[in-house]
């Protein structure tokens, strides 16, 4: 079986919980790549609603390996919340494996970041402030504890010590904070330590033998293309690299393994946070967009920003991912709009762009150039087949696929496992 990544292919929040939910029926193990819990996954079963931020989606299937690999920063204490929070529900939790050498975020982590971002003011980035970005920091400038740290207390309590001078340091000197002692967080820490070592693996090679094997392993990605470190609105992204080949890097694999990319998208866009947005509706549009599709954050409940689909976006997000297909969601938030657009193009002075811009001033001052379609008043929740869909619906999937070359395989017209239309 091809090893299959699932990611988002416009800003977040595009519903890949529920697509991985879907493909992950028939995988044998499921593997965060990156991100930490700054990223929610909601998949509904029934009557219920699972909002996940850290354990794999895949965790809801008893014969589902869910692991969380290297390039995942963590917090101990929301993970093992979570994961109580499965178990309260009747789903086991403890097959979850993960990498010893993802990198902990650290209380220190989580006050900068808060007190960063309000520093910066109106040029503030719009973190979630849960330290994820200080985290990756410290990882690349090689002062992160990972967490098979937590199982020596001498290199522990060491590297915490070294670590902590620094920090304190800036914490009390340009921040006016007072200084965090070490030694609360070493024993907090280290009571994590005891529930989490029955889950420390080599994952690199518990994925190198599972495909080996012939197993199906699903990459799961957090966050969107347009978020990426690299490759994203820069500076308003976040601080890992939620694109395909962060699957290989994050996962510990070669990217020969990767066959399949399934790129996410919504039948609109949105974003949460600051940063340029094109196609962003102020308007009662976008009202209803938030309204009727539910946009707030899994995580933090912020308000979305939404707006039309943009064209140009996810030709990118197919080029920078070598994507192999899309899966549309949320088509059925577009139900009852007299009018959908979709932006084909940007137009910024006597420029025109067919490919997304590099440079950041084009994407704040451009104005999109729209496609217009008739819409449909039916509710499409109930259809299971691409030829029930209303032949308006019908007519955007396919404008959809010409414009961004891709094949449309799947389109969600609801929140729940069985309201997925496929694509034969």
């Amino acid at each position: 079986m091809p090893a299959t990544v699932v990611l988002g292919a416009q800003w977040g929040d595009e519903g890949k919980g529920r697509v991985t939910d879907l493909f992950a029926r028939d995988a044998d193990y499921v593997v965060r790549y990156q991100g930490g819990n700054n990223a929610g996954h909601t998949i509904v079963v029934g009557s219920e609603r699972f909002a996940l931020s850290l354990v794999p989606s895949g965790v809801m299937y008893p014969g589902v390996t869910p692991v969380i690999a290297s390039g995942v920063v963590i917090d101990p204490q929301v993970l093992l919340a979570e994961m109580s929070m499965l178990e309260e529900r009747g789903i086991d939790p403890s097959r979850l494996r993960i990498s010893g050498n993802a990198h902990l975020i650290m209380p220190y982590h989580r006050k900068l970041d808060t007190v960063m971002e309000r520093y910066l003011g109106r040029n503030r980035i719009g973190t979630t402030k849960r330290g994820i970005g200080p985290a990756y920091t410290d990882k690349i400038a090689r002062t992160g504890i990972r967490v098979q740290d937590l199982f020596d207390p001498a290199i522990f309590s060491d590297k915490l010590e070294t670590v902590l001078t620094e920090k304190n340091k800036i914490l009390t000197r340009v921040y006016n904070q007072l200084p965090m002692k070490s030694s609360g967080i070493v024993d907090e820490y280290l009571r994590y330590a005891e529930r989490l070592l029955p889950m420390v693996d080599d994952t690199s090679l518990l994925i190198w033998e599972a495909l080996a094997g012939g197993k199906d392993v699903l990459f799961e990605g957090a966050q969107g293309t347009l978020l990426d470190i690299d490759h994203g609105t820069y500076p308003f992204v976040t601080s890992s690299t939620p694109t395909a080949g962060g699957a290989a890097v994050g996962a510990g694999v070669g990217p020969k393994v990767l066959d399949r990319v399934v790129g996410v998208a919504k039948a609109y866009i949105s974003r949460v946070g600051s940063g340029p947005f094109p196609t962003e509706l102020s308007d009662e549009a976008g009202d209803r967009m938030v309204d009727v599709g539910g946009e707030y954050g899994t995580v933090t409940g912020r308000r979305r920003r939404c707006g039309w689909l943009d064209l140009v976006a996810l030709r990118y997000a197919r080029r920078v991912n070598s994507l192999t297909e899309l899966f549309i969601t949320k088509l059925d938030v577009l139900s009852g709009f007299d009018t959908i657009r979709a932006a084909t193009g940007y137009r910024s002075g006597s420029d025109t762009y067919s490919e997304f811009p590099r440079q950041q001033r084009v994407l704040y001052n451009c104005s999109p150039i729209y496609e217009e379609f008739e819409g449909w008043e039916e509710d499409i929740t109930d259809i299971r087949s691409f030829g029930d869909l209303p032949g308006q619906a019908r007519r955007y999937i396919e404008f959809i696929e010409d414009q961004v070359g891709l094949p449309v395989s799947r389109i969600s017209v609801g929140p729940e496992r069985a309201q997925v239309v496929t694509r034969q």
